[in-house]
């Protein structure tokens, strides 16, 4: 298997190489079942995070990252956009969105009790990899439609045209592939 060294929040790894279609493959990056990579990568969006009252990811791969950052961060609250309405949910704020890595539209969910918490706090988005924005894009709209404020956008790796948002901290750069293994041209900025 085809693999891309990186170094993350000062570790070593190598992401492998997973062609999407005949034309395009990216470096995926999976911090599920990483414990040191997650806590390291939180340590180091913590150091460069703007001030904020909570933490919001989408569900699922943001997860771990959102819990080790507010762990870190002395044991606070934080929010979990998700991908389908649960019955203990008590009101439901819905949107709608478009991911490189997952086939088909998706819906991101917020409980009404969560929203009723951000209503008016400043909020902090994060994620795992930020590539097209879709997911950043539909939680930052959950956020807007709970009343929340939010100050600031992060990601432990920008992929692609996200690396000249000015809109994001993140701390690693990630190119996009050719099926081949070899970087595209224009997608390590």
């Amino acid at each position: 298997m085809l693999t891309y060294p990186m170094t993350i929040a000062g570790l070593e790894r190598a992401l492998p190489i997973c062609p999407l279609h005949d034309t395009l493959a990216i470096g995926a990056f999976v911090i599920f079942g990483d414990p040191e990579l997650t806590t390291a990568s939180a340590d180091a969006l913590l150091k460069i995070a703007p001030e904020y009252d909570y933490i919001i990811t989408a569900e699922a791969k943001g997860i771990p990252l959102a819990h080790e950052m507010a762990r870190l961060a002395g044991n606070q609250k934080y929010f979990i956009a998700r991908k389908k309405a649960k019955a203990y949910m008590t009101g439901v704020f819905e949107v709608t969105v478009q991911s490189i890595t997952t086939a088909g539209e998706q819906k991101l969910f917020l409980d009404k009790a969560d929203a009723d918490l951000m209503k008016g706090k400043k909020i902090l988005i994060v994620d795992d990899v930020i590539s097209t924005g879709e997911s950043l894009r539909a939680v930052e709209e959950l956020v807007k439609a709970a009343g929340g404020i939010i100050c600031g956008k992060m990601a432990i790796l920008a992929e692609g045209d996200a690396q000249i948002r000015d809109d994001i901290l993140y701390l690693e750069k990630l190119p996009l592939f050719h099926p081949d293994g070899t970087i595209l041209e224009g997608t390590l900025h």
